[in-house]
């Protein structure tokens, strides 16, 4: 029998009867995974070992219905968001769904963030958005599951707030939640990698509960889908490509107005008026930047995209959306956000232009550098 049986990768039920459905896994491979005390369903074992994510049917309703509850809970929230796509990690809703818990808003991911950039700037700037969006943090901190001693600071923050209540972690895909968790698990209990982690979208897919001494739980929810999140719009090899895993580092441009910049194929930026001057860019070290006069990008775009431009692959061009235009007038110091994919930072008064997949924001905020 299979029904009391959970993947203690992603927390989904196991069955031997659908491939296709979440939680499945060969009934030769249950049977190893009986006798070792380590059942994973065929979707978290491929992602383990072969790095390999496979598509299963789970609908963003099942993914709401699971986090719906949550509001009913007397818990403390921990909501997780990737500070290098701030504004496509934001849940749409999410203080209805809390309903009178505190929320904890850990920014994931600084690691990465060049060492340049002030804490405390990108902290003032994170609560910001977070009021836009209807949500009053009751504390924002900032961390990176990859170390260990954020992981000591963030668990004592979490232990702060949580005043002998459970603690929900909640997060839309890709912003590294479950990785967060394994790190928390491996700072408590000495035991790595116990949920399934990987670049891809929506890897957890039921909720894990997590015991604490006092007979509480810190619980693991499913990412909810965000459909203006880049990675959407990416295949697995160039999500590698895009979203960075170490420091990033800046790339200056000199640039004359009318010339403009391509991020991959994925992204574009245009120096429109102004005088010659510098602009930085702040993206993955593995995504080529190409440059090229404004008045012939466009063609310069459909012939390259999926070739020199890439990401996309040439095979994944027919389902990528096209761009869509955002324009600007700098007056101070400002960061041109790509949503998940990065910055370009303006220091001059001038006008210029950001393009981004249909459906992936393009914003201002004063320069956090």
């Amino acid at each position: 029998m299979t029904e009391d049986l959970q993947c203690i990768g992603c927390g989904a039920h196991i069955q031997t009867e659908e491939p296709e459905t979440i939680g499945y896994t060969p009934k030769s491979a249950l049977e190893k995974g009986l006798e070792t005390n380590e059942v994973y369903c065929q979707r978290c074992f491929r992602l383990r070992h072969y790095n390999d994510i496979q598509d299963v049917n789970m609908t963003d309703d099942e993914f709401l219905r699971l986090l719906n509850g949550i509001g009913m809970q007397d818990a403390l929230i921990v909501n997780v968001v990737d500070i290098f796509d701030f504004n496509g990690s934001l849940i749409p809703g999410l203080h209805r769904f809390v309903g009178n818990n505190p929320v904890l808003m850990v920014g994931n991911k600084v690691d990465i963030l060049p060492k340049s950039l002030k804490r405390g700037k990108l902290i003032q700037w994170m609560r910001e958005r977070a009021h836009e969006a209807g949500l009053r943090p009751i504390d924002i901190a900032l961390t990176s599951a990859k170390k260990k001693n954020e992981m000591s600071d963030l668990l004592d923050l979490i232990e702060t707030y949580r005043e002998g209540r459970d603690v929900y972690v909640v997060g839309v895909t890709n912003v590294g939640k479950s990785t967060l968790i394994n790190a928390i698990i491996s700072t408590t209990a000495g035991v790595d990698n116990v949920i399934t982690t990987s670049q891809f979208p929506g890897t957890t897919l039921d909720k894990i509960e997590i015991p604490l001494e006092d007979g509480h739980f810190i619980i693991d929810t499913p990412g909810i889908i965000h459909r203006h999140q880049m990675a959407h719009y990416l295949g697995n090899k160039d999500l590698k490509l895009t979203s960075p895993t170490k420091e990033i580092k800046p790339k200056v441009y000199q640039l004359n107005a009318e010339q403009t910049l391509f991020l991959g194929g994925v992204a574009r930026f245009d120096y429109l008026q102004g005088d010659k001057t510098a602009f930085i860019a702040y993206v993955s070290n593995d995504l080529d930047i190409h440059r090229t006069k404004t008045a012939t990008a466009d063609e310069f775009y459909a012939k390259h995209a999926g070739g020199l431009l890439q990401p996309p692959r040439p095979n994944e061009l027919g389902d990528f959306p096209k761009l869509v235009r955002f324009e600007f007038s700098i007056k101070e110091p400002t960061d041109l956000v790509f949503a998940g994919l990065g910055w370009i930072t303006v220091k001059s008064p001038c006008v210029v232009a950001g393009w981004a997949p249909k459906g992936v924001d393009v914003v201002i905020r004063k320069a956090l550098i």
